[in-house]
């Protein structure tokens, strides 16, 4: 689904800037939108948010939208 990669996308683009917050203390949202409390950083971050929420339903689902057999035991 559309939805599923855009959620992905978004999930690991904040993946990314958490990653580069913990190794070098730089935060690229920010830096990039004119500081955290910006209100295009938190778009930014909101939308990241509801991304990785939405991504925790990828962990629940069977295999039918990707067209693969659910796993049976």
């Amino acid at each position: 689904m559309l939805i599923d990669k855009i959620a992905l996308t978004l999930a690991i683009v904040g993946a990314l800037n958490w990653g580069g917050i913990g190794l070098f203390g730089f935060d690229t949202v920010a830096f990039l939108c004119g500081g955290q409390m910006s209100i295009l950083s938190r778009v930014i971050y909101t939308l990241v948010g509801l991304a990785g929420a939405w991504c925790i339903t990828l962990l629940f689902r069977e295999g039918e939208e990707t067209g693969h057999a659910p796993h049976t035991a």
